[in-house]
């Protein structure tokens, strides 16, 4: 018998952009956002505050695939989500959305299921519903798990999940443009597909923040956003720092002894900063 589901999720920061290669990383950030589900009747399955997000495909996908997954099809359920994140900036949004309705409706059920394969169906919506091109595994299993995660989004797997040094933070830069995936033209990365993947194999050498840097400043001339404030964050004292997702955010990762006179740089480009921890991993409700 279902029952008033609750699920949260964290945001995330691009390591690596997936879109190029299908291989993808990236590192939990303390966003947050929280989805609450009650039953209905009929079937139907509603996103009340859709005004707020703007569309209600992959919440709908989302939550069909989990009842598939757990042979419950056919439940109606009333979606209702809050977050902190801004949207279509390359935060992880949708991602961090997605996660927080596929464990509400979990725990509504009083069911479990494996980190990968939840993750899995979570990649699977995103698709269905074309928020996401590769199903953005990376971006829900961070924002899910926390930590710093390398996958490959194409098999739905992730090949590395570990904790980072908790002296770390980000701050980010929020520009007022939003870049919609639905829109994204893909070809616009094809020149730079090859120094992604070089870029993915340096963070499987546990070179992550060099990592960061090489796909940041690849994906902003391949997307002409500006490199500066990249370049000016890694001269404040930046270990790393990039375009998010397709961005047009920026985020940069320093020890917090830097992340000041990191996020004072970023300032210089934009009059939205923000500066948040990295979440480290966490056990949730989803069973691993």
């Amino acid at each position: 018998m279902a029952r008033r589901g609750v699920g949260e999720a964290h945001g995330a920061v691009s390591i690596i952009n997936a879109i190029s290669t299908g291989f993808g990383g990236a590192v939990g950030v303390d966003f947050h956002t929280r989805a609450f589900v009650e039953p209905v009747e009929g079937g139907e399955i509603v996103l009340v505050n859709r005004d707020a997000v703007g569309d209600d495909s992959l919440v709908k996908e989302v939550v069909r695939i989990v009842l598939e997954r757990v042979g419950a099809e056919g439940l109606g359920f009333r979606v209702t989500t809050s977050s902190d994140i801004p949207i279509a900036v390359g935060l992880k949004s949708s991602s961090s959305a997605a996660v927080a309705v596929g464990l509400a409706v979990l725990d509504a059920l009083g069911e479990t299921m494996g980190a990968e394969e939840f993750l899995a169906a979570v990649a699977e919506a995103s698709q269905r519903s074309g928020v996401s091109i590769t199903g953005a595994m990376d971006d829900a299993a961070a924002c899910m798990l926390g930590g710093l995660v390398l996958t490959d989004n194409y098999r739905r797997k992730i090949l590395r999940h570990e904790a980072i040094d908790q002296d770390l933070a980000a701050a980010i830069l929020i520009p007022e443009q939003r870049t919609y995936t639905r829109e994204f033209r893909k070809d616009l990365l094809m020149p730079i597909k090859d120094l992604v993947m070089e870029a993915f194999r340096m963070a499987e050498r546990g070179d992550y923040w060099r990592a960061m840097t090489l796909n940041g400043l690849l994906h902003a001339a391949a997307l002409k956003v500006p490199t500066s404030p990249i370049i000016d964050a890694l001269a404040a004292g930046a270990l790393g720092a990039g375009v998010s997702g397709t961005g047009p955010a920026i985020a940069a990762v320093a020890s917090y002894t830097s992340i000041e006179a990191v996020r004072d740089a970023l300032s210089r480009h934009g009059s939205h900063t923000v500066v948040k921890r990295l979440v480290n991993p966490l056990s949730g409700r989803v069973s691993r």
